[in-house]
């Protein structure tokens, strides 16, 4: 054998070797999904987006200002409920002790836990209607729709980090009220109420 042909047989070994490992070490890479900077109650979603929402059911000892939540898993949490500029809080719903509630935290002020927003869940199920909707949001994140000829009914819901989540349109919630519910997002305003 000559020295060419060894050379030449050893350089495409090599290459091969190189070669292999390098898909074995890029193949073997952890691909799941991670959660860093999140609490131990952070849900990851879609495997994308982690979901920090707090949910739980409205104690007795909530008041104007405070919100206390017995969360799902069973601890009592209190809340100061945040305000914006305006002095204006961003509760959508009402607090209505018992009710299930999704509360998004804000930055801790002073020590104290602060409820940047509040939706009410129970407030927010039942049946709503607009001009070219007829549905129902039910618990387990279920939506039933009226409407047989509608061509993308909507299905399915979930709170993602404050934002209301329908199949999959993300909205923000405007205004929930006991008749009345405004989603917000980049289409435009949707205005819906009881029927």
């Amino acid at each position: 054998m000559s020295n060419h042909s060894f050379y030449t047989r050893t350089l495409a070994f090599t290459f091969a070797a190189v070669g292999m490992l390098s898909f074995l070490l890029t193949g073997c890479k952890d691909k799941s999904p991670k959660t860093v900077g999140h609490d131990t109650d952070s849900v990851l979603v879609d495997n994308q987006v982690a979901d920090t929402t707090v949910y739980g059911t409205c104690g007795e000892g909530t008041a104007m200002h405070s919100l206390e939540l017995i969360t799902d898993a069973g601890d009592t949490l209190q809340y100061i409920i945040g305000e914006d500029e305006n002095g204006v809080q961003d509760v959508q719903g009402g607090l209505l002790v018992g009710d299930r509630l999704a509360v998004i935290e804000g930055n801790s002020v002073d020590g104290d836990r602060v409820a940047q927003k509040v939706i009410n869940l129970t407030t927010l199920l039942g049946k709503w209607i607009s001009l070219d909707k007829n549905f129902e949001i039910l618990e387990g994140g279920v939506i039933k729709s009226s409407v047989k000829a509608e061509t993308n009914p909507w299905t399915n819901w979930k709170i993602l980090n404050g934002m209301l989540v329908i199949n999959k349109d993300t909205f923000s919630i405007n205004k929930l009220g006991k008749d009345s519910l405004y989603l917000e997002n980049k289409q435009g305003i949707f205005t819906y109420k009881r029927p």
